[in-house]
């Protein structure tokens, strides 16, 4: 039988966890501890580049002479590129993505699409996000393979008022769409500071809960976790100092709060960004210039920021578009909606290097490069390889991982 204090404390913390952030509370239970086996798995970080990245401006075959007739006032002049070997090289403006080829933390998988490629956003961005190509998609290839990792903690880091992506679906649990550490703040239900303290309080008061298993117990234990987790965050926010600087880009900043969430000791493996305006059908040179350099930027001072805490080899970034760009300008100084085009995966245990020829210029499909490496292949050495998730019950059957990481 309860006693009046018990009755007392277990009425405050349910009441308490209706204001709780459903995810912290659930993160908080599965995480492991940052000394305990399991608490320093493999991390994903997952860049959606959304609208369609020009490859060829972004990975340039800068001695074929194709390249210079189809993009006659895109191309990129040779004196300013950062050569990757003697017949490929980076557009001028990712000067920070060529020095981690240069530090073997940079895999460059080209001609990368599917078959029957969409011209669509949002199809072929689906196609990409569920992996598969069937007519009806509502799973997506993160959540199912979320399944197989359930206590993993999971964020999609998401601009204001962006949902969450198709590729997200199908997790054993919501995965939460998070702003900022702020979005962990503990919230208690408490008319003023002195009614909050004493709820605080009553939830310190139950870190030992009884040594046989009730109710009771479970409630005392999920109000602990979430309010220390909290805390945790909230101190993590208020001391991270970042071992590299970060562009102040939203990009930057949701990549830094990647590296909080890290180094706050949550457990979490698995984060979802999006980088949006790759659409650049007029105008293109300035607009695309910011944007890989947007991308090379952040995701090389989150990659190096991790490094230098320890984590080289255990993080691993994958960036993605829904399609390239064809291979021709258009009138208007820009390009349209293509097919095949490069993937970069970022890390201390990437095969570092060009993976891949890189498509012909002259032998295209309507304009279009074609690919040779459905990304499905791709996906699956990083199920297999990394994540150690069995590809084959995400995927289906016929996918062989691309050879991108070392063993």
């Amino acid at each position: 039988m309860f006693t009046r204090r018990e009755f007392l404390k277990t009425s405050s913390l349910i009441a308490l966890g209706s204001s709780v952030p459903a995810f912290l509370s659930r993160t908080a239970a599965q995480a492991p501890n940052a000394a305990d086996r399991g608490a320093r798995d493999t991390i994903l970080v997952v860049v959606q580049l959304t609208g369609g990245n020009d490859g060829l401006n972004t990975v340039i075959p800068i001695r074929d002479p194709a390249y210079a007739r189809l993009r006659p006032t895109l191309r990129q002049p040779a004196n300013q590129v950062h050569r990757i070997n003697d017949d490929l090289a980076f557009h001028p403006a990712m000067n920070a993505m060529h020095d981690l080829l240069q530090d073997n933390a940079l895999c460059i998988v080209q001609g990368v699409g599917y078959p029957n490629p969409s011209q669509s956003h949002f199809r072929s961005m689906d196609i990409w996000q569920a992996a598969s190509t069937a007519r009806d998609l509502n799973e997506g290839w993160i959540g199912k393979a979320l399944r197989h990792i359930p206590a993993a903690a999971s964020f999609h880091l998401a601009h204001q008022n962006e949902t969450a992506p198709l590729a997200l679906t199908g997790a054993p649990v919501r995965v939460p769409s998070i702003t900022s550490l702020a979005d962990f703040q503990l919230r208690v239900e408490a008319a003023g500071n002195a009614d909050r303290r004493a709820q605080v309080r009553v939830i310190e008061e139950s870190s030992n809960p009884g040594s046989q298993p009730s109710l009771l117990d479970f409630v005392q234990r999920t109000a602990v976790n979430t309010y220390q987790s909290s805390r945790r965050l909230q101190e993590v926010g208020r001391t991270y100092e970042p071992r590299v600087p970060y562009p102040a880009t939203e990009l930057g900043n949701h990549l830094r709060l990647a590296a909080q969430l890290i180094d706050g000791g949550l457990g979490a493996r698995l984060f979802y960004v999006t980088l949006d305006g790759f659409d650049t059908h007029a105008g293109q040179a300035p607009l695309h210039a910011d944007l890989v350099r947007t991308l090379s930027d952040a995701t090389s001072a989150f990659f190096r920021d991790l490094a230098a805490r320890g984590h080289r080899d255990r993080v691993m970034i994958m960036t993605f578009s829904e399609f390239g760009r064809r291979a021709a300008e258009n009138g208007s100084r820009g390009t349209d909606h293509g097919s095949g085009a490069p993937m970069f995966l970022i890390g201390g245990r990437v095969r570092s290097g060009v993976v891949g020829a890189h498509p012909s210029l002259t032998e295209l499909d309507d304009g279009n490069l074609r690919h040779h490496t459905d990304f499905r292949n791709v996906y699956a050495a990083v199920l297999d390889g990394w994540l150690g998730v069995p590809s084959r019950q995400v995927l289906g059957p016929g996918f062989t991982a691309t050879d991108v990481l070392r063993g």
